[in-house]
Parts: C-alpha cells; structure tokens; sequence
C-alpha cells in the first residue's frame, strides 16, 4: 500500500513534485513564476523548497504564488540545511520558513541533514512538538542512508511520531538508493520523493556536445557526476531517445517514475524554457521493455549483502 498524503482542501498530492531550489536564485521571480503556474497547469500540487534555498528567497516566493490556492498545495520545506538539528536551531528555521511563506503550517517538514552531534531524541521531541501544535503537518528526511532513517524511525516512535517520507538522490546514473533505501521505504511504508531525476543535468544531453553547465564549473557536481560511465550512459540515453522521437529529458523523468517504489519525483528547472520536456514525463506512459532497457545503460549496485552471485 503506497502512502496517502493529501492537501489541507482534503485532493491526493500528484505523482510528480516540483522542486524550488533555483527560485530567487538562477531563476528570478518572472521565471519562476511561470514554472510554478505551468506546473499547475501540468497537474502538479506539491512543491518542494527548504530553509537554506536561495537565502531564503525560494520559499518567499512559493508563498506569494500559493497565496490564493493555499489549501490545494501540498507544500514541502526542509530545515537543518547547515546539518545544525539541535531543537534550537530547527525552531529557528521553521519559524522563519513559515514567515517567508507567510504560511501558519507547511504539510511536510524535512530534515535536511543527519547530525551526529545532536542526539535524536532532542530533534525529534522538538518536530513532535511542532506536529503537536499544527504547525507542521508531516515529518520526513532527506539525504539519510537507510539506518539512519529506521534509528530515526524508532525515536520517532516513542514520541508517538512517524517518519513518513524520504527524499533520497535517485536517477539513472545515481541508482545506490536501490540497494537498501528502497526496499526498506517499501516495507515501512514510507513514500518516497526522489531529487535530481536528470543526474544534475548530465541527462539532458547538453553536456554530450560538449556544452558548459554547473557540472564543468561546479566542483560538488563535477566530483558527483564526473565518472566516465555516468557520461557514457547520458549518451546512450541520447541515442536511444534520438530513436524514438521522445526528449531525454523525458525518458530520464519517465525512468525514475516508472519504479513502483517512487511516490514522486521532484522536477526543477533553472528556467521556464528547460521545464516542458520534464512536464511531458506527466504524461508519457513508459512501457516496461523500454524501462528495462534503459535500466540496461547504467550498472545495477550489488545488492546490500554483496552476493552479487545471488541476484
């Protein structure tokens, strides 16, 4: 059974996510304007921002477009951006969140970061405390490995509060999230809202022809995405969407979402101009000869126990 979450006006939250990292940012208030209304036209009601995006600047903006359909939106922030989780700081944060969104509760409250340094039943009795006041509707996590959710899972528990959702890096070229992240959120029911469905934009096929971009300049993403088979990969997935007529932006999207496991992959754009291709994975109904062909262009992680002999 996938997990069941829903805007306050009572609507499911959509099959895909729109992401706000790059509003207020590479995107100025124009463009991201005209992506969050082309992701409503697309169907979208659920959108993602966090405390650390853009100074501050992608959740003042999500707050002024949500504004007059508030209780349609299924809305997302995240604190803890700098990986400080005591109950000081997170307050902090989500007491300035929710006044740049102008907002008196946010659906679905991430936590950014894993701290080693604060202990999780501070953390947590402190989120209890905010879903216990109405302030925060959920709690979810982003960028934990899979014991560190089911530790956080069971502190969570003895305050009489779930860890319901995770957003983990998943995409083609990034597909470590199979091996334990996966099958655990399948288990403990727990959705999952992947980030970066297009490998930072290696899949676009920009970079095929040489283009410049964030992965030749930035040396986070260069290091990340910099191996020569995650390249190879990018192009096969040009040639093979070359084949079929389709943008591999399209079928990168498509791939992610086609896995039973994703509750919603999170799309973005650094301008209006970039979003189409990604909105088309909306409504492009991948087959599984085509998923698993994809699948074929990148390498399967060995299983958690390493008996790759056994898959």
């Amino acid at each position: 059974m996938k997990p069941d979450f829903r805007t306050p006006a009572g609507n499911p939250i959509s099959n895909f996510c729109f992401g706000t990292m790059q509003w207020g940012g590479k995107a100025d208030a124009f463009d991201s304007r005209a992506m969050f209304d082309a992701s409503r036209e697309a169907g979208i009601n659920f959108f993602d921002t966090a405390h650390g995006y853009t100074d501050g600047k992608s959740e003042t903006l999500l707050g002024e477009f949500a504004a007059t359909d508030r209780d349609n939106l299924f809305i997302a922030t995240k604190c803890a951006s700098t990986g400080d989780c005591s109950p000081e700081a997170i307050t902090k944060d989500v007491d300035e969140s929710l006044t740049r969104l102008n907002m008196d509760r946010v659906d679905m409250l991430y936590m950014h970061r894993w701290s080693d340094d604060v202990p999780l039943e501070a953390t947590y009795e402190a989120l209890a405390k905010m879903v216990d006041a109405g302030r925060v509707g959920h709690i979810g996590v982003s960028n934990y490995a899979a014991w560190q959710v089911m530790k956080a899972a069971r502190v969570a528990a003895s305050l009489d509060l779930e860890v319901e959702m995770l957003q983990p890096m998943y995409s083609l070229v990034k597909r470590q999230a199979e091996v334990e992240i996966l099958p655990m959120c399948a288990s403990e029911n727990i959705a999952v809202v992947p980030y970066s469905p297009l490998g930072g934009g290696l899949l676009t096929g920009k970079y095929n022809t040489g283009a410049e971009g964030r992965l030749t300049h930035d040396q986070m993403y260069k290091a990340r995405y910099g191996q020569s088979w995650m390249h190879a990969s990018a192009n096969a997935l040009s040639d093979v969407a070359n084949e079929v007529g389709i943008s591999a932006i399209t079928l990168a999207v498509a791939w992610v979402a086609h896995n039973p496991d994703i509750t919603a992959p999170i799309l973005s754009a650094s301008k209006s101009s970039q979003l189409k291709p990604s909105l088309d994975a909306i409504d492009y109904q991948m087959d599984d000869a085509t998923y698993a062909r994809l699948t074929a262009l990148a390498p399967t992680p060995p299983p958690a126990t390493d008996r790759s002999e056994e898959i």
